[in-house]
């Protein structure tokens, strides 16, 4: 088997003309307010919305015509279901998203606008991946999971690759943290390229199980927290993921909710950048007052698919 710096190199081969190259993005303000230099890698405008597109399209790119022909089936709140759906509507595959009944209106608009057939289950983590089984075993669809997948977790690391091509004397990159894709890819991709480099992982106070679980060197579970950052809903971090972080993590942080809505509201009156709250959640961390984390800092921007009615109200403040 390939290792996982080997598999993010071929993904970025694969991804190339597909993907888009997202832009770095800087702020004076943003520097003074954390007191660090922050270069942001803006994910948030990448196709589909969401970094998502890198894992999703890496994977089903790989699967052969007939496994594209009788369907890929993946549960999602919102971005990876997104990401699953546009991947397989560009290489002619069948798209089948079990979500939430309590998800995003824009997120799941987002599935349909891709042609994918969406089922919906309780918000619950068990009843989707149980959903996805029982469709598994009727139909013979093959499943992309949001995470817990290697050339899922390879198409992820794809973004710290570009970061560390572009600005490659960072210090720290820090990036959401939901079931581990993200972090655990960047974390092998970033430590390959730049060895002195750290990474941490940021996810909501209230759905801290990554957080626990790195700390703890036991993974932990949390049941449907009831977050913001609806991205980060997860129950768990991977059996792929989780040993991933632990190995190549240096810091793992929780923030409130309220330093999520603040960090997307700076983002939005400063850089002019529409952020949902799941990707801000690596600058809330730098606007805490006790951060450890500065110099020059890259933050992972790692999605813009927020419903209009929460940013509304998030902007009123």
């Amino acid at each position: 088997m390939l290792k996982m710096f080997d598999r993010i190199v071929a993904a970025r081969e694969r991804l190339r003309g597909h993907a888009h190259k997202t832009p770095m993005m800087t702020s004076r303000t943003i520097n003074r307010l954390t007191g660090a230099e922050i270069f942001f890698k803006c994910e948030n405008l990448q196709r589909g919305g969401a970094f998502k597109f890198r894992g999703a399209f890496n994977a089903i790119s790989q699967l052969g015509e007939e496994e594209r022909k009788r369907g890929i089936v993946t549960f999602s709140s919102g971005n990876h279901g997104q990401a699953v759906a546009l991947a397989c509507q560009l290489l002619g595959a069948r798209a089948v998203v079990v979500m939430p009944k309590d998800v995003s209106p824009p997120k799941k608009a987002g599935c349909e606008s891709y042609g994918a057939e969406i089922v919906l289950c309780d918000p619950d983590n068990p009843s989707r991946e149980r959903v996805c089984q029982e469709l598994i075993q009727k139909h013979g669809y093959t499943l992309i999971p949001p995470f817990d997948h290697p050339d899922v977790i390879a198409g992820q690391g794809t973004v710290a690759l570009e970061m560390l091509e572009e600005v490659p004397s960072l210090d720290w990159i820090v990036t959401p943290c939901g079931g581990g894709g993200l972090l655990s890819g960047t974390a092998v991709a970033a430590k390959h390229v730049a060895p002195k480099i750290r990474v941490a992982g940021v996810e909501p106070e209230l759905g801290d199980d990554a957080n626990r679980s790195f700390r703890t060197k036991t993974l932990q579970t949390v049941t449907n927290p009831r977050t913001i950052a609806d991205g980060t809903r997860t129950a768990s971090l991977g059996k792929l993921t989780f040993p991933l972080v632990l190995e190549n993590v240096d810091e793992m942080k929780t923030v409130t909710e309220e330093a999520i809505e603040e960090a997307v509201r700076v983002l939005f009156f400063r850089m002019k950048l529409v952020v949902e709250p799941s990707g801000a959640l690596g600058l809330a961390a730098l606007m805490g007052d006790a951060s450890p984390i500065g110099g020059r800092v890259g933050v992972i921007l790692s999605g813009g698919n927020v419903d209009p009615a929460v940013m509304a109200r998030i902007l009123k403040g």
